[in-house]
């Protein structure tokens, strides 16, 4: 059997290029939308991609299914598990065939075994599959969002992120159920998930790429449960925030995402575009470093730095049914248009030199700039009230410690809580280090709030220099 890795570090996605050397054929499982790297891989190999298959109906990335099917004729191995509001809508020009519990299909000499394993979607299923060519007993298992390395998917996705009221009792429910069953499988059994650490489909997933049965039914925190109620209980403790874009990409991959060929390329727009799109109300994202965001930028504007963590944050706020632009480095382009794409944010109608900002000015406008202060320059104003702190840290790390004083609003739930925030006196913004308080300070520039700090080095950096802190309500 031929098994080829492939990761976004961006969206902490896996995917595999499984190939039956004996004939020549390969299936991609849980691919990506931009499937270039599956296809010079398998000519590299000398593999022919015949098929994908999905765990489940993805909330984080937009799938490559159909991309596949439409370009190079895949077949397509989707779940029929789930109710009918879980069922693929885009499948009847493409070659394909839904799978149970129970179901059996080949690539070429290998075997995939299909397991229903609903909990953190109901139609999710994994794969287990056996290289008949030289063996009778499977070697691993696909196990998409069920089983990560060291955790387990979420349970609480259809009532946080798609807004199905009461589910997440249930899918807690089911996902003790599957994992009862996981534990029967042999210790050999190789485990290939579809995401790894910093995916906000599970909590305090591993940074190995692959694990296998037997050391989970060790160190799995999600094994380690004799009783449902206790599951339950620690399966939705202390979760990570869902970013709001998983609902969209929900429904998109459900109804089909639209093929990348149909896109329109983004034009370079200059300062009359610019006053154009100010004045209709448009997103304008500017990916300049923080830093030099605060030292001058276009009022109306949106700092996203081009980071790691860059479609992350314009997956939380830009909205899915509306254009928006960019202003970046050209050579830039490309990268980001596709990290965008990748989550389905197709919308991007141009995009700005950084130069439009020198244009701007030098053409009688303002610029727009906020402080930036250390924890050493305003602890004393801080411990004493003179200025509002609001931590825009997640709720883990909020409950480990924060600043005396301090509001909390996570990050991506900022635009939505706005009017909890004074407005009587100064703000200083802060998260862990400074750089999500970054954003945070220039959306919230966007809504009006003139007085705005950011406070460098963050929590962290207010530890370091032993200022007090408040731990469960006591310092």
């Amino acid at each position: 059997m031929f098994l080829k890795y492939f990761y976004n570090e961006t969206l902490a996605h896996a995917s595999y290029l499984v190939g039956s050397p004996a004939t020549g054929q390969a299936i991609v499982i849980d691919p990506g939308r931009d499937i270039t790297a599956y296809v010079q891989a398998a000519k590299a190999h000398g593999l022919q991609i015949v098929a994908a298959a999905e765990t489940h109906i993805h909330a984080d990335f937009i799938s490559g299914a159909r991309e596949l099917a439409e370009q190079l004729g895949a077949k397509l191995y989707l779940s029929d598990e789930g109710d009918n509001f879980w069922k693929y809508r885009y499948l009847d020009n493409y070659d394909h065939q839904l799978l149970k519990d129970g179901a059996i299909f080949y690539i070429g000499a290998l075997k995939f075994e299909v397991l229903h394993t609903p909990g953190h979607t109901p139609e999710h299923i994994s794969f287990l599959v056996t290289d008949t060519a030289g063996a009778n007993q499977p070697i691993g298992i696909f196990t998409g969002d069920f089983i990560l390395v060291g955790s387990a998917g979420r349970p609480d996705l259809l009532e946080e992120a798609v807004g199905i009221a009461g589910a997440t009792q249930l899918s807690a429910r089911q996902m003790f159920a599957s994992l009862a069953r996981f534990k029967k499988l042999p210790d050999f059994l190789q485990v290939w998930p579809a995401h790894g650490f910093g995916s906000a489909c599970g909590k305090a997933v591993g940074a190995m790429p692959s694990s296998t049965v037997g050391y989970e039914k060790l160190f799995n925190w999600a094994l380690q449960y004799e009783t449902e109620t206790d599951f339950v209980e620690a399966s939705l403790a202390e979760l990570p925030e869902i970013p709001k874009y998983f609902a969209a990409m929900k429904k998109l991959n459900k109804e089909g995402p639209p093929l990348l060929k149909a896109l329109r390329q983004p034009e370079q727009l200059n300062l009359a575009d610019l006053r154009v799109i100010l004045a209709e109300g448009v997103s304008l994202i500017d990916t300049r470093p923080a830093a030099a965001f605060a030292a001058g930028h276009i009022p109306g504007s949106i700092n996203l730095p081009l980071n790691q963590d860059f479609s992350h944050w314009a997956g939380w706020f830009l909205d899915y049914d509306r254009p928006f632009y960019l202003i970046l480095e050209p050579a830039a382009l490309a990268q980001v248009t596709r990290d965008l794409t990748q989550i389905g944010l197709d919308r991007l109608g141009g995009y700005f030199e950084p130069s439009v900002i020198d244009a701007w000015q030098a053409s009688g406008e303002l610029l727009q700039r906020y402080s930036i202060t250390t924890p050493a320059e305003i602890a004393g104003k801080i411990l004493s009230g003179e200025v509002t702190v609001l931590d825009v840290r997640s709720t883990a790390e909020w409950n480990e410690g924060h600043l005396p004083g301090a509001r909390h609003i996570p990050l991506g739930d900022l635009p939505d809580h706005l009017n909890e925030i004074p407005t009587g006196q100064p703000l200083v913004i802060q998260c862990r280090s400074g750089a999500r308080s970054a954003i945070g300070a220039s959306l919230l520039q966007v809504n009006g709030f003139s007085q705005v700090m950011n406070l460098a080095g963050g929590y962290r950096q207010w530890v370091a220099d032993q200022l007090p802190i408040v731990r469960n309500g006591s310092r």
